[in-house]
């Protein structure tokens, strides 16, 4: 390693991202499917805002989420691969200190963010499912446009000390990020100091935000089981189910990845690096290509919408 990567970084003007280590000569390989996935990500959410804003019998509390739900993919998506396809394609690897900690806040406030959404995309399916007949008096515009606002700033605040700390900490050991994107563990893990404080709140965050929404989202959908299943024909569960089965996709799409690389981070140590890394990278990837795909193909009135449109375009 060279001397200028040893070199006391008390307050470190660069960082490097390696992108994925020990994979260098097939970056570009990997930058091929990393490309195709921001690419989907980026025209299948903004295909949904379009349809929702084009389409009036769309404007409801559950498609006013799924935009939120968009919108937030879109920021996601757009943090973090840009640099790291310029990683793959130009061998960019350097970002300034104050743009990684930029990095991370965004990529950290913005799962939480998604995580929130979900949560109340589940409470709309509980009120739409379990209280049917005063479904639009409680799901008000009003009602979702709060709801949407503490969902923003509960994840604008609650990630704000995680850049605020990594700041704090003096960082003499490399500035090498040994991945293509800023992540909270990875920066902090280059500091010389006692950095239990940062890694307790990243804990507290996953388990007491992160977690409660799980909790959440189990405990809501018990209950809209046992109103399906209380129905007393089987078309009548079919239907109904049919309703919340997008979401429920969408769910396990961004949760089960995240659980999968939070294992892997912890208890992998005869993983690969650079297999872990991949899955992390992936993590940040599926979910916003996976959910316009899900609600796309799932969602009677979008698909519709959808049809009609390309019917119309060919005419």
């Amino acid at each position: 390693m060279s001397d200028s990567n040893k070199t006391d970084f008390t307050n470190p003007s660069t960082f490097i991202l390696l992108g994925i280590p020990g994979l260098e000569a097939a970056h570009i390989w990997i930058s091929i499917p990393f490309c195709t996935m921001y690419v989907l990500a980026i025209l299948g959410n903004f295909t949904i805002l379009f349809v929702v804003k084009m389409e009036h019998s769309l404007h409801g509390p559950m498609y006013y989420f799924l935009c939120m739900l968009a919108v937030t993919d879109l920021v996601l998506t757009t943090s973090t691969l840009p640099k790291t396809l310029s990683i793959f394609w130009f061998n960019s690897r350097e970002i300034h200190f104050s743009a990684c900690l930029t990095q991370m806040y965004f990529i950290h406030c913005f799962l939480e963010i998604e995580s929130g959404i979900l949560v109340a995309m589940a409470l709309d399916r509980y009120v739409a499912i379990c209280n049917p007949l005063r479904y639009s008096t409680i799901l008000t515009n009003p009602v979702v446009a709060k709801i949407g606002l503490t969902v923003l700033l509960r994840g604008c605040v609650v990630i704000l000390p995680i850049p605020i700390l990594a700041r704090q900490w003096p960082y003499c050991r490399t500035n090498i990020i040994p991945q293509p994107y800023c992540g909270h563990i990875a920066v902090v893990n280059l500091a010389c100091a006692d950095t239990r404080v940062s890694s307790y709140y990243g804990l507290f965050v996953l388990f007491c935000v992160r977690g409660l929404d799980v909790i959440f989202i189990s405990v809501t959908y018990t209950q809209i089981l046992r109103a399906i299943f209380s129905l007393p024909t089987k078309d009548a569960r079919l239907k109904i189910f049919g309703t919340c089965s997008s979401h429920l996709c969408v769910i396990l799409a961004f949760y089960i990845p995240s659980l999968f690389s939070s294992l892997i981070y912890r208890f992998g140590q005869n993983v690969p690096g650079h297999f872990h890394i991949l899955i992390a990278s992936v993590y940040l990837v599926v979910p916003p290509v996976l959910n316009p795909i899900i609600y796309g193909v799932r969602t009677k009135q979008i698909r519709g919408r959808l049809l009609r449109l390309f019917t119309h375009e060919r005419t």
